[in-house]
């Protein structure tokens, strides 16, 4: 009997409804946009709306709809072509308060959207964009860090009141004490220990496990890092490097960005939809940090209408809460640089709270000030440096340009020094002033080795050859298979087409990026289901040969062949993986559609084919010949 399980029907039929609704967006295209978005205080509102309008009415572009998408307004566009000029025009109009990108807006309708369907993500190969490389001076971070711990020995052994004659960074990135004579060298040692192995676990190591060595000669203790210590500085200095890259990028408002390590000491950032290299370059190669401050009382929005500002104080807008100025006294009490690390917690009554670590000197700071100001309030104040390059009399002029904003301020509940805690926030601002602590600096300094720009047309281009060359490959293969194996050949076709649509909608769903070597993978998927149908097919052929009944000879070809299938999609399978976890870039691409692919592919020449099978020739009661 030649028989199928209803279920795997009712599972065929909604793996088809499925990838149906989540490939449909794809067949919708992107409207080319600018994306404005507020920065330093400004807003997005009706006045933005008629501002925005009347730019673009003076160099003729009527836009197709301005609308707000998550905070953000996007000004959708006819042509490229309008939005090359759009983008122009904005830039000039807007000024520094805003920050206008290229971008690339959905057309998908909102009940497609409601379900979470969108379509696939094109990469810099396929959309145009900008591309750099960076270079990250590793050895700026190791001699930082270091001069940190040189700073921390000798902060220690003062507050530990015992003398020394000297702290200094010695060869091989050690840091060499000299005690003074009469000196207890063994309290010094003990007080080194405790002191450099806390702050090694505040910036990244186990807790309770130093990776720090001492030997004492005499008078003299040498404190070397070994090359785990040195390895994890260098690594702790990338990754603090991209998380600072992200939120800058993130403040551009770029859609799918890449930003990845590539080697050891290499920063790739890939930015679709972007043309202006030299706005990407001001926005990544900007250097940000962060002060702690005391708040002066008075009153900040009358001294602002005044002018009447105290001595001491300073004012600065709220970051938050743009026109509302908050008065900070000048003496800073910590700063960027003397912050160890900064993590988003809880505080002891569930609350959201972000624990932050300085080093001594600046925890020594906090101790003394905090010590006489329990229940006053303090702030942070995010500090950002923005190169600017001007065009003056054709030549270029660089300036940097410094935006200073104050975080909402908080009470201190308590005496405190290099470990606190702040509380007092929701989750979100409890998250996001973590990673502004964070990520608001870089550790290391970079430099641009490369950089190119990639046209629109030439993604075009290759969206258009990339789905010509599957198209191709697809309607061969259905045309061979249709003429070869008759019945059979159709039903291969079938399975080939639900094969593109599953892979198609996977990808969409989960945000996959789709690359020109995702093209390729691809077409290899097709191969790799046509090279399971053909299995089937010649051992169908083979079972009718030998005689045995036709609707045994279809049952014993998918039997016997499934085997065989599964063991030669393994080994693709484990080649996609390899490929996946160890390359980068347009490998990771190919090997994701491939992956992907081949997972298709073996659902549907194994399980929907052979529903197919059943469907046309299970019902038959005397089947004496197959189509095949």
């Amino acid at each position: 009997m030649l028989e199928f399980p209803r279920w795997k029907y009712v599972l065929i039929v909604l793996v088809l409804v499925f990838s149906t609704v989540y490939a449909l967006p794809n067949i919708y295209p992107q409207d080319p946009s600018v994306q404005i978005t507020a920065s330093r205080g400004a807003a997005i509102d009706e006045a933005l709306r008629q501002k925005v309008a009347a730019a673009l009415a003076t160099v003729q572009i009527t836009p197709k709809q301005l609308e707000t998408r998550d905070g953000d307004l996007l000004v959708r566009l006819a042509s490229p072509e309008a939005q090359a000029k759009a983008n122009d025009v904005l830039r000039q109009s807007l000024g520094d308060d805003y920050t206008v990108a290229l971008n690339l807006a959905p057309t998908v309708p909102r009940w497609l959207s409601s379900l979470g369907a969108k379509p696939m993500v094109r990469g810099l190969d396929l959309q145009g964009g900008v591309h750099f490389t960076l270079q990250v001076d590793q050895k700026a971070a190791l001699d930082k860090r270091v001069e940190a711990y040189v700073e921390d020995a000798r902060v220690t052994l003062r507050d530990a009141r015992i003398r020394v004659d000297s702290v200094t960074r010695g060869p091989d990135n050690t840091i060499v004490v000299n005690v003074a004579q009469g000196q207890d060298v063994a309290a010094a040692r003990k007080a080194l220990a405790t002191t450099l192995s806390a702050s090694s676990s505040a910036s990244g190591a186990l807790v309770g496990a130093s990776p720090l060595s001492y030997q004492v000669q005499g008078n003299r203790i040498t404190i070397g890092l070994p090359e785990s210590e040195l390895a994890r500085i260098s690594g702790d200095a990338i990754a603090q490097n991209i998380a600072t890259l992200r939120n800058r990028v993130n403040a551009l408002g770029v859609a799918e960005p890449v930003i990845q390590q590539q080697g050891s000491d290499r920063i790739v950032v890939e930015l679709p939809g972007v043309q202006d290299t030299a706005a990407a370059k001001r926005l990544i190669g900007a250097t940000a940090t962060i002060e702690f401050r005391a708040v002066v009382d008075g009153d900040a929005l009358e001294a602002q209408r005044t002018g009447n500002i105290p001595p001491e104080a300073k004012l600065y807008p709220l970051r938050d809460a743009p026109g509302v100025p908050v008065l900070l006294n000048k003496r800073v009490l910590a700063s960027g640089e003397q912050m160890v690390n900064a993590v988003a917690t809880v505080d002891q009554n569930g609350q959201p709270a972000v624990d932050i670590t300085l080093n001594n000197v600046a925890g020594q700071r906090m101790f003394d000030f905090t010590s006489a100001n329990v229940g006053k309030k303090m702030a942070v104040v995010y500090i950002e440096r923005i190169p600017e390059v001007k065009v003056v009399d054709g030549k270029e002029v660089r300036s940097v340009r410094v935006s200073e904003q104050a975080l909402a301020p908080s009470t201190i509940q308590g005496v405190f020094s290099k470990n606190f805690q702040t509380t007092g926030l929701s989750k979100d601002e409890a998250d996001n002033l973590a990673k502004l602590l964070r990520a608001g600096s870089l550790a290391a300094p970079m430099s641009f080795v490369e950089e190119y720009v990639i046209g629109p047309s030439l993604g075009a281009e290759n969206v258009e050859r990339g789905i010509k060359a599957v198209v191709y490959s697809f309607l061969f293969t259905l045309v061979f298979f249709t003429i070869y194996y008759r019945v059979f050949g159709a039903i291969t076709s079938l399975a080939l087409l639900f094969n593109l649509l599953i892979v198609v909608a996977v990808m969409s769903l989960f945000g996959a990026t789709m690359t020109l070597p995702g093209f390729a993978g691809l077409a290899l998927s097709v191969g790799l289901s046509v090279d399971a149908n053909v299995l089937i097919n010649e051992r169908i052929r083979e079972e009718l040969r030998n005689g045995m009944p036709p609707k045994s000879a279809i049952n014993a070809g998918y039997d016997k062949a499934g085997g065989t299938i599964l063991d030669a999609n393994l080994t693709g399978l484990i080649v996609g993986i390899a490929l996946f976890a160890f390359g980068t870039g347009p490998l990771r691409g190919f090997a994701l559609t491939m992956i992907i692919g081949i997972f298709a592919s073996m659902f549907t020449a194994i399980t929907v084919s052979r529903a197919l099978a059943v469907l046309i020739y299970g019902r038959r009661k005397k089947l004496t010949s197959v189509a095949i």
